[in-house]
This record gives structure tokens, sequence and C-alpha cells, in this order.
């Protein structure tokens, strides 16, 4: 099986990275930190350029690709830090009147976790006595429901390789797809934070010499180029086999590399890189929340080695 983009995702992703590069720039990134608030003429631009119609059929107004063109998509979301329930949007634009093309709001219940609940403007999921969390990323306002969230060591398979929540329920085929899509989300991220730590080793100087000409942070940016690039493998194959299995091993990676490559970032930054200025702290505290939500370790866990 070869898992190598095609002539045409290369096309995709470049236009993709292109766009978002003019929606959704470091200036925009800095004042959704500054100004949380969902911005609804970026989500509509975002629905007319078919982010959340990529996988429809033609005939049903969609772009007629499939979950491995969306990982694509998804992945330069991560590196940006597009805020917003993508997600959930994505996965219900098949079924619900106008998320689309951007006019609806779509957001959903996840290990009890619901973001950006005030501003959507459909909710999947019990809601029910919810409360508004503190969130660690500025950019992903959260509410909590009680009673909802995940017991550890709960996630299993079922009956012909139905996985199984911790709440007892089967994970559907559309919790799949959004935890892998989150999972691509991670991988953009890991990819971003890498390409920011290599380029602060090239350029910052001490001892008379670039940081990057020293052994204990080529072996940083080593590490965390392996994770990166381990974690996309792990997502595309999953993209492809759409294996149950598979897309919980791909979060896993994903999630560790997001995690732990912000923090080698912010390592290589030093001192500068747990600023409020520097972006870097961003990337980590993202990365925590997408790792609490669809598939989150200790269910991926379970999920995997209950198939072992």
């Amino acid at each position: 099986m070869d898992f190598r983009l095609t002539e045409d995702q290369r096309a995709l992703r470049k236009g993709v990275r292109e766009l978002l590069a003019r929606l959704f720039d470091r200036e925009a990134l800095r004042a959704a930190v500054d100004a949380p608030s969902l911005d609804r003429e970026l989500w509509r631009e975002l629905g007319a350029a078919g982010f959340f119609a990529l996988r429809l059929p033609e005939e049903e107004g969609g772009v007629g690709l499939g979950l491995p063109e969306a990982v694509l998509l998804f992945e330069e979301a991560g590196r940006v830090l597009l805020p917003g329930p993508l997600v959930a949007t994505h996965v219900a634009a098949g079924a619900l009147r106008g998320a689309a093309e951007g006019e609806v709001v779509v957001t959903s219940a996840s290990e009890g976790l619901v973001p950006w609940l005030d501003e959507a403007d459909v909710v999947l999921g019990s809601t029910e006595g919810a409360v508004p969390v503190r969130s660690v990323d500025p950019l992903t306002p959260l509410h909590r429901v009680p009673g909802l969230v995940g017991a550890v060591g709960a996630g299993s398979p079922g009956p012909a390789g139905e996985v199984r929540p911790a709440t007892g329920g089967p994970v559907t085929g559309d919790d799949l797809v959004a935890a892998l899509l989150s999972a691509a989300e991670q991988v953009g991220s890991a990819g971003r934070t890498t390409d920011m730590a290599v380029a602060h080793a090239r350029e910052r100087e001490q001892f008379g010499q670039v940081i990057g000409g020293f052994q204990a942070v080529k072996h940083l940016c080593a590490g965390m180029l392996v994770r990166a690039e381990l974690a996309r493998a792990a997502v595309r194959a999953a993209a492809v086999t759409g294996d149950p299995v598979e897309i919980a091993g791909a979060k896993l990676l994903a999630d560790e590399a997001a995690t732990a490559n912000a923090r080698d970032c912010l390592q290589v930054h030093g001192g500068m890189g747990f600023t409020w200025e520097a972006d870097v702290h961003l990337h980590l505290k993202r990365a925590w929340v997408r790792s609490e939500m669809w598939l989150p370790a200790a269910r991926a866990e379970e999920v995997v080695a209950a198939h072992l």
C-alpha cells in the first residue's frame, strides 16, 4: 500500500496552506488571543473554500474527496492554530443544513468537554448542566458537562470490532472520524513547533555560535522531527484504512507528538519561549486541550490493548 501523497493531494495541501496564510496569519492569531471570539466571516470563507464540505459527494454540493484528503486540511489548520469547533462542524456537514457552507457553527460534547458552546448554533450531544470552566487554551472556551467524563480504563472493543467508550455506548463512525481529524490537527501543530525550534536554533547565538551547533539542541530537534513524522505516518495510514484500532493508535501518537514537541520547542527557545509574546505556549495549550477530547489517552490505550 502506497501512502505517499498524489500530485492532487500535494496541490490540495499547498492550496489550503496558502488560503490559511491569507485568512488567518500571525496577526490574526494574536488578535484572536487578545479578544477570543468566533470569527463568523472566517467561518463562511472556510465554508466557501470547501473546508467543511470536502467529504460530501459532488451531487450534494460537496467536493467529493475522502478522509485522506480531510486529514491534510486539518494538519494545516493545526499548524496555524485555527480556532473554532472545526472537527464537529466538518463531521456534521452532511447532516445539518448550512454547516457545509459555514453558515452554521456546530459543536459537540466529547469526554464531558464542550468547546465554543456559547457561540455554536447547533450542539450535538447532551449539554444538560454544562458549566463554563477556565480553559488553559485562550483560543478554546470550554464548558464541562458533569457525568459525561470518560472513566480511566473503560474503552474496549465490542462485537465485530465496535469500539465502546467509557460511558458504555458505542463510539460511532463519526466519533472515530472526529478523533482522526483531531489527531491530524495535533500532527500539524507538532510539525509547526518543529519548524519553529529549528528556525530559532539557526538564528539564536550563544557563546559565539548559533545554538543549533550544540549537540544537545540538535538532539532535541531530531527527536521532535521523529515524533512528528511517526505521528503523521500513523494518521495518514489510518485515514486510508479507516481501522478503529489504527485510529486509536494514531491519536495516541499524535497527542504525544504535539505535547512533547511543544515542550521541547519551549526548551530550545529558552526563557523567551515562556513569554506571552511568543507563540510556542499557544501550541502547548491547544495540544493539552485536544488530548483530552476525542479518544484521550486512557481510552485509546484500552482500545489498542484489547486488540493485541
